[in-house]
C-alpha cells in the first residue's frame, strides 16, 4: 500500500508542479519535471530499488521522497481548486504515515542484513 500511495503522490507532483510553475516560466516547469523524475531515478539507496545508478544513503532517499511530497502539496494548492488540493493533502498525509516503516528501514544500521 505504501508504494501505491507514494507513486500516486509522485504522479501528482509530476503534474501539479509544472502546472503551477508554467504561469511563471515554461523553463521552470520543465526543470521541475526533470528534477522530480530525474533525481530519484539517478540517486537511490541500494536494496531499496532493483537498479541503482548512483548509490546514496537512506537519508537521501527519504529527502527525495519528502521533496516529492512537498512539491505535490504546495503545487496542488497553488494550481488547483481547493477540493483537489485538500484531496492531495490527504494523500500526502496518508503517504507520510505509510512510509514510516520504509524510512525506519532506510536509516537502520542493519539494512544490509535484512
Amino acid at each position: 500500500m505504501a508504494s501505491v500511495l507514494r507513486f500516486a503522490v509522485e504522479l501528482v507532483a509530476w503534474v501539479a508542479t509544472p502546472w503551477a510553475l508554467a504561469t511563471y516560466s515554461w523553463l521552470l516547469a520543465v526543470l521541475a519535471v526533470v528534477v522530480l523524475i530525474g533525481l530519484p531515478t539517478v540517486f537511490s539507496t541500494p536494496g531499496d530499488k532493483a537498479q541503482v545508478i548512483i548509490p546514496v544513503p537512506g537519508t537521501v532517499t527519504i529527502l527525495l521522497v519528502l521533496l516529492q511530497l512537498a512539491a505535490a502539496a504546495i503545487a496542488a494548492w497553488a494550481a488547483w481548486p481547493t477540493y483537489a488540493a485538500v484531496l492531495v493533502s490527504l494523500l500526502v498525509a496518508a503517504t507520510l504515515v505509510t512510509e514510516r516503516p520504509r524510512w525506519q528501514w532506510l536509516i537502520s544500521r542493519d539494512r544490509h542484513t535484512g
